[in-house]
């Protein structure tokens, strides 16, 4: 089961920024035929990591403000943050290694802090 996290401009700051777990934010829409690909991998991750690195997705036609203060000109677009600040991002629907690779990075880099 799915451990992604649904999240709206309301929660984008106590889901993400305020979260104590790296966390990735995949920005997308239901309309996006690159989107769908990705999702089967980050539901996969959200298991895997679980406890470890939070996994969120917004959709970007419901939640403009966030989208707009992030520059999302392009979809899917997935960023991670750490302590509440953008460390890194991935346009593009990408392989699972890509972002497993980003993923492991991310902790590695955060538990050598």
């Amino acid at each position: 089961m799915s451990k992604i996290v649904q999240i709206t401009d309301q929660y984008f700051e106590e889901e993400v920024l305020g979260s104590g777990l790296p966390t990735e934010v995949d920005f997308w829409a239901p309309w996006c035929g690159p989107c769908h690909m990705v999702i089967p991998i980050y539901e996969k991750l959200s298991e895997e990591y679980e406890g470890r690195f939070k996994f969120c997705m917004i959709n970007v036609d419901e939640n403009q403000d966030t989208a707009r203060k992030y520059q999302i000109m392009s979809i899917p677009m997935q960023m991670f943050f750490v302590n509440g600040e953008k460390v890194d991002e991935i346009l593009g629907a990408v392989p699972e290694l890509i972002i497993r690779t980003m993923v492991d990075g991310i902790l590695q880099n955060k538990s050598s802090d």
